[in-house]
């Protein structure tokens, strides 16, 4: 009884195996996010328009396109938040150092450097966590690539389902 099952078991994982062109496909759909590098929300469009041709050649494919996309509107809105966060801190923290208006007149324009803001620091430490942040979205993408190329579903962690 136990070798049916396996054997039933590697007959089913065979035959729903993706072929290579699928697997070529889904590696690619996630690989065209980088795009972006060539021209504006290429992260987007990209995979979009290779999803939307794509989807309805295979499951795999479909699931995806949809798993990248999801990936990309989440890692969006988190920008938007984080970016909401820390240029009103950047901005304060720098503006906080000039001095326009002094007892000298209203030509005389300084600069203190001596002592920064602790606004700048929270800055940049958030804009820090936005760096690592890149980084690890761009090792993320090369793995899910990776995974599709073996013909193995992805998940990308903290991902909000726009697409279901």
């Amino acid at each position: 009884m136990g070798s049916e099952m396996c054997i039933r078991d590697r007959l089913y994982t065979f035959k729903t195996m993706p072929n290579s062109n699928v697997k070529n496909i889904s590696s690619l759909v996630h690989l065209s996010t980088f795009a972006r590098f060539i021209f504006p929300f290429g992260n987007f469009v990209a995979p979009i328009i290779i999803w939307s041709i794509n989807k309805d050649k295979s499951s795999f494919i479909d699931n995806h396109g949809k798993a990248i996309i999801n990936f990309q509107l989440s890692l969006l809105i988190y920008t938007f938040f984080l970016a909401l966060i820390s240029v009103p801190l950047l901005v304060f923290g720098v503006f906080n150092r000039f001095h326009i208006l002094s007892d000298s007149g209203i030509n005389q324009f300084n600069i203190d450097f001596s002592e920064p803001s602790t606004l700048l620091y929270f800055g940049g430490v958030i804009g820090g966590f936005a760096i690592i942040g890149f980084v690890l979205e761009l090792l993320l993408i090369i793995l899910a690539s990776l995974k599709a190329r073996e013909g193995e579903l992805y998940n990308y962690p903290l991902t909000i389902k726009f697409i279901k």
